[in-house]
């Protein structure tokens, strides 16, 4: 199968500090670590790394960092990665993810404003609770 719908997809971004982008994503959010590329076991000129996902997810977030060359995380406020919950946010999730090292932000696209939840990881990119559902059929 060339590219298609249940190709995977992987979002990659530089990070700062991967243990704090751990702490965030999974103990904030509950993604799984599903690999993992330490620094200490890196070669001159790699860099380590963090993918988080779900399991059964047809996509994850990988996170990287190169302690000899850093990249500075750039994002904008319409860097978002959306995640539609399809009901209310739990509250105690986003207290979760506050204590994880999120920030509750406003957007400034009053939709989301309206419709979801906006949360600063520690890197600055944004992660958009969606009480509405997705469907692209």
């Amino acid at each position: 199968m060339p590219v298609g719908a249940r190709s995977h997809i992987r979002i990659a971004r530089p990070s700062r500090d991967l243990a704090a982008a751990e702490r965030f994503w999974v103990d904030g959010l509950g993604l799984d670590v599903v690999w993992r590329h330490d620094a200490a076991s890196a070669a001159a000129g790699e860099h380590a790394l963090l993918m988080v996902g779900w399991p059964d997810a047809d996509w994850h977030l990988e996170l990287v960092h190169e302690s000899a060359a850093p990249v500075e995380p750039r994002p904008t406020e319409e860097d978002l990665l959306v995640i539609y919950v399809d009901e209310e946010v739990p509250q105690d999730l986003v207290a979760r993810l506050e204590a994880h090292g999120g920030k509750r932000v406003q957007s400034p696209n009053p939709y989301w404003n309206e419709w979801g939840v906006t949360i600063e990881d520690p890197d600055g990119y944004r992660l958009v609770l969606c009480i509405r559902g997705w469907s692209n059929s």
